[in-house]
């Protein structure tokens, strides 16, 4: 996490050089506009990123694939990544909080898997340093998935097919039906999951590629001091920052409860810290923030100017700033609907209630 004076002092950093910024994109000057963004943002590459200790094919793609789509990789049968994931409505749920086994209520807000490869590390409070080690933990958490690795690999192993595909996916291995492959695998897919937008085009060099408010919004975005947190290729994801450094949100924004980082590293400076949002297609994850109880775009917008920056963003610049966002939804991937291994006899029965009460 920065300091406070790391934090103020790039905020002022980012005002003093983008001051002139808003009067660019008024000017209609969008080539110098885009010098300003670049030194703040980057385009989204044009293939999938490499990974750490885990080369990507396309038979662990579609492995892994199937593996995000099964329910039975949860113990009631119900549940799969794209329950909370959902491809079809922004890679989330869009709900405040995630419904898991036996219909409990998950303590916080299910964040987009869109572009989540480009996140420095994964869940709100960063305890997963990559995707792998995430895929494992929504698996075996009482509140989710509430699975065990043996139960999910006995369930693997009880379908040949499964076997197979595992094989075709790690051919250099004797037994390669295990749990940190069924966690590779998802990792695999889930990299594909990039969304190429409008605001990339624009980096890229295409001056029409934006709106003229949306280019308005991007120096906004800029000049506020915004970008101090979300940066980078998925305008946030890569760092830590106190939520309410300037002005606390109230408690139904910020709930007293949840300390957010605290609770990964017990460090008293981390009370209340979060990773910084990823941006990408957030006009599509509705509810915002880790609580899930904000629901107008608009509205999070201005919490994060009083909470964050210390400033009333009026009402021009909220609309400005919105339109910049809209700007970062991008094209899904096509996807199509899995058909999944045939359960055998020997297939892990369902467990744990899966009607609600």
């Amino acid at each position: 996490m920065k300091s406070l004076e790391a934090y103020m002092s790039s905020i002022k950093k980012l005002a003093l050089g983008t001051a002139s910024a808003i009067a660019i994109a008024s000017a209609g000057q969008a080539s110098e506009l885009r010098d300003y963004a670049l030194d703040m943002f980057a385009a989204l590459p044009s293939t999938v990123p490499a990974l750490n200790d885990n080369i990507i094919t396309p038979e662990k793609v579609d492995l892994g694939k199937a593996l995000f789509f099964d329910p039975r990789m949860s113990a009631s049968g119900v549940f799969s990544c794209n329950s909370c994931h959902n491809l079809s409505t922004g890679g989330d749920d869009n709900m405040p909080t995630s419904i898991g086994h036996g219909w409990q209520k998950g303590p916080r807000n299910s964040p987009t898997v869109l572009n989540a490869v480009f996140n420095e590390a994964q869940f709100w409070d960063g305890r997963a340093a990559d995707l792998a080690e995430q895929a494992k933990g929504p698996v075996q958490a009482g509140v989710e998935m509430a699975n065990t690795p043996a139960n999910v690999v006995a369930t693997l192993n009880s379908m040949p097919q499964y076997q197979d595909w595992f094989q075709a996916s790690f051919p250099e291995e004797a037994d390669p039906v295990t749990f940190d492959n069924f966690a590779k695998a998802i990792e695999a897919y889930e990299a594909t999951l990039i969304t190429p937008a409008p605001f990339d085009a624009f980096l890229n060099g295409d001056d029409n590629a934006l709106t003229e408010q949306q280019k308005e919004g991007l120096a906004v975005f800029m000049d506020k001091g915004c970008a101090a947190c979300h940066n980078g290729v998925n305008l946030g994801g890569n760092g830590y920052y106190p939520f309410g450094l300037i002005e606390k949100p109230g408690a139904d924004v910020l709930p007293p409860d949840d300390r957010g980082r605290y609770q990964v590293t017990e460090t008293a400076d981390d009370s209340y810290v979060f990773r910084a949002s990823p941006l990408r297609n957030i006009d599509q994850t509705a509810p915002y923030f880790h609580s899930g109880k904000v629901w107008d775009l608009e509205v999070a917008v201005a919490i994060m100017g009083t909470s964050q920056l210390g400033m009333e963003l009026n009402e021009q610049e909220v609309d400005q700033i919105v339109a910049f966002l809209g700007s970062l939804t991008g094209k899904m991937p096509e996807v199509v609907y899995p058909i999944l291994p045939v359960e055998t006899l020997e297939t892990p029965r369902p467990t744990g209630d899966v009607i609600p009460n």
